[in-house]
This record gives structure tokens, sequence and C-alpha cells, in this order.
């Protein structure tokens, strides 16, 4: 299926405005309310809607502090990789975890209270995970733009 403009515009809002009723979005969108709902069903059904979330203030409950940190790996056998894959999945304060092409293999969001609790996270999770020869991490100090919105 291929978006059209209206299809676009109705992401658009979506993205910035999940909580926008249906006849709010169908005004905005210019079509009539059953109209509407049946596209955002349409691309919910496509795929082009994965979710729906509620997007927290990190500040406020807790999380103000975040971490980039570059893994490097042993080795890039595929077990190593895969290995590391599932284990990374499972640490709470990873927020993504990247596959990149460049010095390092894998780059991690990782988001904390504090320093301290930066350096429990490490210890605790991120130190443990299998097939790692190297680890750099780097704190943000100011978000300067943050947005969940792709450009459609």
């Amino acid at each position: 299926m291929e978006l059209d403009s209206i299809d676009r515009r109705i992401l658009g809002v979506l993205q910035k405005t999940g909580r926008m009723s249906n006849a709010e979005l169908s005004e905005v969108a210019n079509l009539s309310p059953s109209a509407c709902h049946r596209r955002v069903q349409r691309l919910e059904k496509d795929g082009y809607i994965r979710d729906y979330v509620a997007l927290l203030n990190p500040r406020k409950v807790g999380l103000p502090t975040t971490v980039f940190v570059e893994i490097t790996l042993s080795a890039q056998a595929d077990e190593v990789l895969d290995a590391f894959e599932r284990a990374v999945a499972l640490v709470p304060d990873v927020l993504e975890c990247h596959l990149m092409a460049g010095t390092a293999d894998y780059l991690l969001k990782v988001v904390a209270g504090d320093t301290d609790d930066f350096a429990r996270i490490h210890r605790q999770y991120l130190a443990r995970l299998p097939g790692v020869a190297q680890m750099q991490s780097s704190f943000s100090l100011r978000t300067v733009r943050h947005s969940t919105a792709l450009p459609v």
C-alpha cells in the first residue's frame, strides 16, 4: 500500500498527539469520522502504526541521566552477536540498542538516575554482557532536540 497525503497527515498528527479523538482527527484530516476511522484501522493493520504509548518525562520519574555506551565485541561471529543481543534485551535501563557499522559494534542508549546509578547499571548489567571486549560511555549533558515523530 502506498501512502497518500491524507494518510501522511493522519500519521503526522497521531505521532504528535496520539490521544486525539477520532472526531478531532477527522477534522484535521478533512474526512468524515467513519472514513478517518477506516484509514486509521488500515494504517494499523498494514503496520504503519506500530503501537500507542505514553511518553514519560525522564526527570519526573527519576531518570534524568542519559548515557550512550559504545560496545565493541570480542568477535563478530553469529553466536557472539546473538548472545549479546539476547542479554542486552533483558537490561531494563537500556532504551535502545543499535548494531553499528564503524568502530563500535553496538551503541546503547541507557537511562539512569545519576552517575552512581549508572555505576550500578554498569556493574550489575553492562559489565556482565557476553562477548564484550571494550566499552566506552559518554554522558549526555543536555538534550538539544528529541522527537519520536518520523518525517512522513
